[in-house]
């Protein structure tokens, strides 16, 4: 249960760290300081890794649980 827990408040931050970093990219496609295609490969790659980040998550914990019992 803790495991879960921790996995799912970790996986909510990095989302809102994910959304945060879109909302800059927008701002800066929007000022025309970077291009469309650069945009989208960078809010791609930030979605991906962090999917990828919060999908490995609940291993990492149930190490680090795992030696503390």
């Amino acid at each position: 249960m803790p495991v879960i827990l921790t996995s799912i408040f970790s996986a909510i931050i990095i989302f809102i760290t994910i959304f945060s970093m879109i909302k800059v990219l927008s701002i800066a496609y929007k000022r025309k300081e970077i291009s469309i295609l650069k945009y989208r490969i960078l809010a791609v790659s930030f979605i991906v890794v962090g999917m990828f980040i919060a999908s490995i998550l609940p291993f990492g914990y149930q190490k680090v649980f795992e030696i503390n019992i």
